[in-house]
Formats: C-alpha cells, sequence, structure tokens
C-alpha cells in the first residue's frame, strides 16, 4: 500500500507540474500580446489516512487563476482610437459575427485595451473581431440617462465617414465703438453700416445686416444727442427688419461711451443683466449680445471713428468627418474639417466586485460570470473604475524573467517525481525477486 502511493503521488506529482508547465508556456508565449493577463499556478497537498506505523502518499494537485486585476504598463500608439483603461474598469465590446447577424442580441465582452478602427460599414472594430460598445449621444450631443446595471442601450459604434454636420448660428455679440462726433449739433448724420455673417439650420450662410443712425440734434441745439437708432435685417427673410433699438450712451466724466439705456422698437426687449437682444432670423431665435449698461464691453460710443473690435459668434458651415477621437472621459467625438467637435457616442466602464472571476475568452476578452459578481457601467473617470487613455495600449503582465525562473523550478520539480517513480519501480522489482 505505501509504495503503491508513493507511485501514485509521483505520477501526481509528474501530472501537476506538466499543467504548471504549460501555465508558464502560455505566459511566455503571450509576453508581447497587448492587455494579456499572466495566469499563476499553485500546488496543493492531498491527504490519506495514515497509521502509526505506515504512510500512505497522498500526492498533490495543481490550481490556477488568471489574475485580470494586474493592469500592464502603457505604451503609447499613433492611432487616436487606441485606447486603454487606467485603473480597475473595462470597456464593453461585441463579437462582429453577432453584429452582422443583425438579431438585436449581442453579447457584452469586456477589454482593458483594444486597437479599434473603422471597417467597410463604420464600425470601430479590432483586427480580431471585437466591436467597441457605447451609448449613442442624441442629435445636440448630450447622452440620455440609460440604465447602468444592465446592457440595455449599449451599441456597436458606428461611425459615417461620409456623414456632414454644420452647426446653426444661435449666438452672436457685437462689439462696436460708434463715432461720438456723429451726435453732435450739426453733424452730417451718416448711417454706419455692418455686415456680420450667420449660419442657418442647413449650414448655409445668410447675413444680418446691422445699420446705426445717429440722432441728429435739432436745429439751434448746443447739447448732443449720445443717441443712435440699431436696425437689424435678415437676408434668410428677404432683407426684412428683425429688430429695432435706440440706444443712449453716458457722457459722464467716469461712465463716458458705455450704454446708458436701451429701448425696444420691434424686435425682442433688451435683457440688461446678459447686454443681450433676443430676435428671430429665419432659421430661428437668435441672441446678440449688445453688452450691458455702464460696461465698456459690447457697443461703446467714443471718439470720432466707426470701429468694429469685437464680432463674434457661434455656429459653422456644413463639414465633413477628419478624425475620429475618444476622450479620457469615455466620449467618441467626430472631429470636422471645418473645425468643430461632435459627441457621437459615450463609452462606458464597467466595474464588477471580483475581476478575477471573469471567464477569460480569446483575445483578452472576458466575460461576466457568478464568481465575478454583479456588475455596473460608470462613466470613464468617475467612480473606481478610473479613465481612458487614447493613443495608448496596454502591455502583457508576463514577467519573463520571473517566468523562466519558475520554469527552472518546475523541470527540477518534474525530474524529481520522475525519480520517485523510477525508485519505486526498482523496489517493486526487487520485491518481485524475492521469490526465485
Amino acid at each position: 500500500m505505501t509504495i503503491s502511493s508513493s507511485l501514485n503521488a509521483g505520477v501526481m506529482g509528474l501530472s501537476a507540474n506538466a499543467s504548471k508547465l504549460a501555465v508558464i508556456s502560455d505566459n511566455i508565449a503571450n509576453a508581447g500580446t497587448y492587455g494579456y493577463k499572466r495566469s499563476v499556478a499553485d500546488f496543493h497537498s492531498m491527504v490519506i489516512g495514515s497509521s502509526d506505523n505506515a504512510y500512505s502518499a497522498g500526492g498533490v494537485r495543481m490550481t490556477h487563476q488568471r489574475l485580470v486585476d494586474e493592469r500592464g504598463a502603457l505604451i503609447g500608439t499613433s492611432n487616436s482610437t487606441d485606447i486603454a483603461v487606467r485603473g480597475r474598469g473595462f470597456f464593453p465590446v461585441t463579437d462582429a459575427a453577432a453584429v452582422n447577424v443583425g438579431n438585436g442580441d449581442l453579447p457584452m465582452m469586456l477589454q482593458t485595451t483594444g486597437s479599434f478602427r473603422t471597417d467597410e460599414e463604420g464600425y470601430l472594430k479590432s483586427q480580431t473581431g471585437q466591436v467597441l460598445m457605447g451609448w449613442p449621444a442624441l442629435a445636440d450631443g448630450t447622452i440620455p440617462n440609460y440604465p447602468r446595471d444592465t446592457v440595455d442601450g449599449l451599441e456597436p459604434v458606428q461611425i459615417n465617414i461620409n456623414q456632414f454636420a454644420g452647426e446653426p448660428t444661435t449666438r452672436m455679440t457685437l462689439g462696436v465703438n460708434l463715432p461720438a462726433t456723429s451726435t453732435k449739433p450739426g453733424a452730417a448724420g451718416d448711417t454706419e453700416i455692418l455686415s456680420v455673417e450667420y449660419f442657418d439650420n442647413l449650414g448655409t450662410s445668410e447675413n444680418l445686416n446691422v445699420t446705426f443712425t445717429p440722432v441728429v440734434p435739432a436745429a439751434g441745439s448746443t447739447v448732443a444727442t449720445n443717441t443712435w437708432t440699431l436696425e437689424l435685417r435678415d437676408t434668410g427673410s428677404n432683407g426684412a427688419v428683425i429688430g429695432e433699438y435706440q440706444m443712449t450712451f453716458h457722457d459722464t466724466r467716469t461712465g463716458g461711451g458705455t450704454l446708458a439705456s436701451v429701448t425696444a422698437i420691434s424686435g425682442g426687449g433688451y435683457n440688461p443683466a446678459t447686454g443681450e437682444v433676443s430676435v428671430n432670423v429665419a432659421s430661428g431665435p437668435l441672441d446678440i449680445n449688445i453688452g450691458q449698461l455702464n460696461n465698456p464691453d459690447g457697443i461703446t460710443q467714443l471718439s470720432d471713428s466707426f470701429a468694429p473690435v469685437a464680432i463674434t459668434k457661434d455656429g459653422s458651415p456644413v463639414g465633413n468627418i477628419i478624425e475620429i477621437d475618444i476622450d479620457q472621459n469615455g466620449m467618441v467625438n467626430a472631429l470636422y474639417d471645418i473645425g468643430i467637435s461632435r459627441t457621437v457616442y459615450q463609452i462606458p466602464l464597467v466595474d464588477m466586485p471580483n475581476p478575477n472571476g471573469l471567464i477569460a475568452l480569446d483575445n483578452q476578452s472576458y466575460a461576466i460570470s457568478n464568481e465575478s459578481g454583479s456588475y455596473f457601467l460608470w462613466d470613464a473617470g468617475d467612480g473606481p473604475t478610473g479613465d481612458i487613455v487614447n493613443y495608448a495600449r496596454e502591455e502583457s503582465t508576463t514577467d519573463v524573467a520571473s517566468e523562466l525562473t519558475e520554469l527552472i523550478q518546475t523541470q527540477r520539480a518534474y525530474t524529481s517525481n520522475a525519480k520517485v517513480i523510477q525508485t519505486v519501480d526498482e523496489m517493486l522489482q526487487e520485491t518481485t525477486n524475492i521469490k526465485r
């Protein structure tokens, strides 16, 4: 019995060390694999009941575990959609084959790094067939409140590279200086003209024609009026007047040249808190900042020259997508050749209590299991998950030097167990030779 148990223990030792060798070889083979998480092997003794006079060898068994919670060093790349998680989170991906089937049932897999590029259908896909998943943004670039404990709402990230986009003008600032000499007695009363381009809802260029007409004092008056009539005409409305305002300026020692009052003749009213008037162009409301009362910003009346000094506006003409960028908060932004950026998706980061309980799949992907616990989808940069780094990949967690050391120890242990089996065989042979 004792000799037989010795033989069994030696056989189990060979099997356990052979399995550990497989773990080591897998780690070394993937030393250059981005996102690879190394596995570790542990030995556990097995005990069989023994008496005081005899000892039975129980042998050994081997268990292994993939250390998914370990993170490798980040290395820079030249692709804006190469991403890596800096923290404990995972970003969701799905299989390209499931996307191509198109039945709506998409399995969620998890990764900590990936290199994604648009395929022929615009999906952000890796070379190994994983498609990045995210929450789609609304037309204005905001992300709705999606559920955080389920995959409902997640979609494959699909970018239409041939998509056009433009932004309508909704706000404008008129920083203009009007000549103070034009409102003095005997002035010619010349109207100052200004044309400001804006963009409508279709990205078409229109113009807001602005005229400033001074109020000249009546004959015989010796005092300047310091008053102007502001008129706004919209080319998108066939040149119709969309707003008319009377502006009066201070001529005091401390506030000279600043707005004293604004009276609406037509169009939207003047808001003294913001310094804005609201008018309606053909494409919708347009807020125009002409300056706050007693404030030198905006429209002023100084000196003897007309000078548009600060004309600003939002909006842009139609442009093409030239680049896709993923920022640290997981926002997938489409960058256009006209200089604008539009958020099209948000990539969440997934967290669970036990990352080492995830099921390891091909291509450095993982699946949720009972051992990993329930998951939750966080905004990148918020909560315990960390953030997302683009232009980066995560290196393998394999330490080749440590693995080679383990390899030497495993080889010696395997040889020793083989020697035990050889010794037991010789002892059994001697026992057989007793009866000769």
